[in-house]
């Protein structure tokens, strides 16, 4: 398996992308992401792995021009199992059931 593409996030919030030598927008994440191209969004100046990050903000940005997927009250029960004992719980059964939904609909 070879190594993840390295996106690099510069202080000035651009995103660099070093395989192909340019600059992206989130949307270019995105088609990434729909691609199933494996990447790393490091941070340059602290070179901290951020990618958790930019991916919640490719869902904020599909959350706001799109169609939401995600209801208020869903998300407000995301929130609320965050702090608790159940975080892991909850984030397995998400993760677990998106995966099987996939599958089932031939994008696994």
């Amino acid at each position: 398996m070879s190594e993840p593409r390295t996106i690099k996030k510069y202080p000035n919030r651009r995103l660099y992308d070093t395989v192909e030598s340019r600059y992206i927008t989130l949307a270019d994440i995105r088609r990434l992401v729909i691609e199933r191209i494996e990447f790393v969004v490091m941070d340059k100046k602290t070179q901290a792995d951020i990618t958790r990050s930019i991916l919640l903000q490719v869902i904020a940005e599909q959350e706001h021009d799109g169609e939401p997927l995600m209801s208020c009250d869903f998300l407000s029960q995301v929130i609320r199992s965050y702090g608790g004992g159940s975080r892991a719980v909850v984030g397995n059964y998400l993760e677990q059931s998106l995966r099987q939904f996939s599958s089932q609909n031939g994008r696994g």
